[in-house]
C-alpha cells in the first residue's frame, strides 16, 4: 500500500499511455480490492485506510492519530468521534472497516452499520442474542427469510447478510497454492539446455512472455513458443502470474539471458539444435575440403 501502483511494472507500455489516467484506472483496482477484502481498524496503517471508500490520506490520517491518542477502537460508532469524518464518509466506508473484540460481534463483520437493527430483529425473533445468532448454525437455519422483506430490503439484502453471519470477517481471497522452484536451481550456471522447469509468468510484452524460474535472471518464452498452434497475441495462452513448465533452449549467461519454450516439442527441438552443432556441422566441412 505505501507504493504507488504505477511503481509496479504493469506492462510494455507502461509510459506510453496518460500518466493521469493510468493512476486512476490502478487506484480504482486498489480500491477495489481492499474494500472487498475488509481492513482491520485498529492496526491497519494510514496508508491502507487511505483506499477505504469514503476516506482518503487525510481522513485515514485522523483516524490513526484518534487511535495513538485514544486507544484501539471499541466500535464503529467511536469513527464519528474522529476529526473531519462526518455522517457521509461514515456511511461509506463503516462497513469496510473491521473490529476484533468489539462491543458488538457485528462490528468484525460486513455488515453495515444501517442494517443491525435488521440483525437484532432477526435474533429477537429467534429467541437469541446476535452473538448467538452467529455462533449457531441450527438458528440460522429455522430463519424465514420472506418475513424480514421490507420497501427498503430486499430478499437478496437479508441473504446476504445472513451469509455473513455464518463466516463473520471471512476473507473472500482464494487461498494461495504453493509454489516450488526446481530444486538446485539457484543461479543462472545451474540453468542448461532441455531442463524442464517450473516457473511463473512475471510480464507479458508483444513479443512474449516472461518467466521467473528461480534465478535472478527471469527467462523470455518468445512468442512462437507459446503455443503449439499458431497465435499473435501472448495473452491467448498466459496471463500474468500463471504457473508454467517451460524447456530451456539457450542460456546465455555473458548477456543475461535465457531463451524458454514452452511447446510440448521442446526437448526433440533441444537435441536437434545439439546435434546440428556437433556431428551435423562436421560433415559440410570434410565436403569443402
Amino acid at each position: 500500500m505505501k507504493i504507488d501502483p504505477k511503481a509496479i511494472g504493469v506492462g510494455q507500455y507502461q509510459h506510453d499511455v496518460n500518466q493521469s489516467h493510468l493512476k486512476q484506472s490502478l487506484d480504482r483496482v486498489v480500491v477495489s480490492c481492499v474494500n472487498n477484502v475488509g481492513v482491520n481498524l485498529n492496526t491497519a496503517s494510514k496508508h491502507l485506510l487511505a483506499y477505504i471508500s469514503g476516506l482518503g490520506p487525510s481522513l485515514a490520517e485522523n483516524i490513526v492519530k484518534y487511535r495513538k491518542e485514544n486507544g484501539a477502537f471499541k466500535n464503529r460508532q467511536e469513527l464519528k468521534k474522529v476529526s473531519r469524518l462526518g455522517d457521509k464518509a461514515f456511511e461509506q466506508c463503516a462497513g469496510f472497516l473491521r473490529i476484533e473484540n468489539g462491543d458488538n460481534p457485528l462490528d468484525n463483520s460486513a455488515v453495515h452499520p444501517e442494517r443491525y437493527a435488521l440483525v437484532q430483529a432477526i435474533a429477537a425473533k429467534q429467541q437469541c442474542t446476535v452473538a448467538e445468532l452467529i455462533g449457531k448454525e441450527d438458528l440460522r437455519k429455522q430463519i424465514n427469510v420472506k418475513e424480514f422483506i421490507t420497501e427498503e430490503v430486499g430478499q437478496l439484502t437479508v441473504e446476504d447478510i445472513l451469509k455473513e453471519l455464518a463466516k463473520p470477517s471471512r476473507d473472500p481471497r482464494d487461498e494461495i497454492a504453493i509454489f516450488e522452484y526446481a530444486e538446485g536451481i539457484k543461479t543462472m550456471d545451474d540453468v542448461k539446455p532441455g531442463m524442464t522447469l517450473p516457473g511463473v509468468v512475471t510480464n507479458i510484452t508483444a513479443f512474449g512472455a516472461f518467466v521467473d524460474i528461480g534465478v535472478k535472471q527471469d527467462g523470455l518464452v518468445h512468442i512462437s513458443h507459446l503455443s503449439n498452434k499458431f497465435i499473435s497475441n501472448p495473452n491467448e495462452a498466459v496471463k500474468l502470474n500463471q504457473k508454467v513448465t517451460v524447456t530451456v533452449l539457450e542460456v546465455d549467461i555473458a548477456r543475461k539471458r535465457i531463451s524458454l519454450s514452452m511447446k510440448d516439442n521442446a526437448p526433440n527441438r533441444v537435441a536437434a539444435a545439439d546435434n546440428a552443432g556437433t556431428t551435423g556441422s562436421a560433415s559440410p566441412r570434410k565436403k569443402n575440403r
